[in-house]
């Protein structure tokens, strides 16, 4: 495993995070989830992403469970707030008030002193952003988080949590969670110069676009138990596949001739990128997580980076 700083901090994280949206508390056994987490540790994994919404809390409890055996200065945990957690008006949003009482259950559900990230998982139009920040900087005054973050925030946005926080003299937010891999490339038009020009290094979620870029689909297949067979998240995949399925045909082939699985392709393409300090990645089982670790030990030819993007255009 290969390691990366995280945008211009000190913090150095695991190329590969693994994170537990959709399984942790939800459609994984929470032994299986353990295993897993465990797994990952195990094979250098050192950054596990969260977040309040997954499961409603119960994702953060099984990550609890699964890291209590690991020193907790040997692993980075990150979660998030921003999604309504109950009918409350006050119980959603990025307001001081939800932030600051998010962040405290959080530690509760975490059984931690503090979490190394947290993520503003959405902007919220309806709090002012300097009450937002500096809500998070005095969360990591009181060392209760250690570093702040953003998760799809438009670009505009980040420019201005930047100029509010050089204006404020804050500490600055250093990791954007954003959606990227080769069917899904819009942060390069504004949100990458955007975090660049903020510091931010960016964690990809779904780097694997829900398990498309892993050929299981590919001539119209839906394997049973995988997510587009299933009714609660087959849509997720299928806004991939609409127009996708094409590019995932010339994909495998570039994979071929590379000698690589479209697994290795994908995760190895999204980290290409010096601004992208880790591709989050989630697992049901231990044989799937080993399989996406392995995919990302080794870089890219440029011959190959040049395939994929004529494959992408074709």
């Amino acid at each position: 495993m290969r390691y990366r700083k995280l945008g211009k901090s000190g913090l150095a994280v695991s190329e590969i995070a693994y994170g537990n949206w959709l399984t942790h508390g939800g459609s994984v056994a929470e032994d299986a989830a353990i295993a897993t987490t465990r797994r990952a540790f195990e094979l250098g994994v050192n950054y596990f992403d969260t977040a309040d919404a997954y499961a409603h809390g119960e994702a953060e409890r099984v990550l609890a469970k699964a890291l209590e055996p690991m020193p907790r200065h040997h692993v980075v945990i990150a979660t998030k707030a921003f999604w309504p957690q109950s009918d409350d008006p006050n119980d959603r949003g990025l307001s001081r008030k939800h932030v600051i009482e998010s962040v405290e259950r959080s530690l509760v559900r975490l059984r931690t002193d503090y979490v190394d990230v947290f993520y503003c998982h959405r902007f919220d139009q309806d709090t002012p952003l300097d009450e937002t920040l500096w809500a998070i900087d005095d969360l990591v005054a009181q060392g209760k988080v250690l570093y702040g973050g953003i998760s799809e925030w438009p670009a505009d946005e980040i420019t201005a949590a930047h100029g509010v926080q050089t204006r404020l003299g804050l500490r600055p937010l250093i990791a954007d969670q954003v959606q990227y891999n080769m069917l899904a490339r819009q942060i390069e038009q504004d949100v990458l110069p955007r975090a660049r020009d903020a510091n931010l290094g960016l964690v990809a979620f779904s780097p694997l676009a829900q398990g498309v870029l892993t050929g299981k689909y590919a001539g119209g297949r839906r394997p049973e138990g995988s997510r587009g067979a299933d009714q609660r998240t087959a849509q997720m995949v299928e806004r991939y596949l609409d127009g996708g399925e094409r590019k995932v045909q010339a994909l495998l082939d570039v994979a071929a001739s590379a000698s690589l699985s479209i697994t290795q392709l994908a995760l190895r393409w999204v980290l290409r990128l010096p601004e992208v300090a880790s591709a989050l990645v989630g697992a049901s089982n231990v044989p799937q997580l080993e399989e996406n670790l392995m995919a990302a030990d080794g870089d890219l030819a440029p011959d190959t980076i040049q395939a994929i993007e004529a494959a992408l255009a074709g």
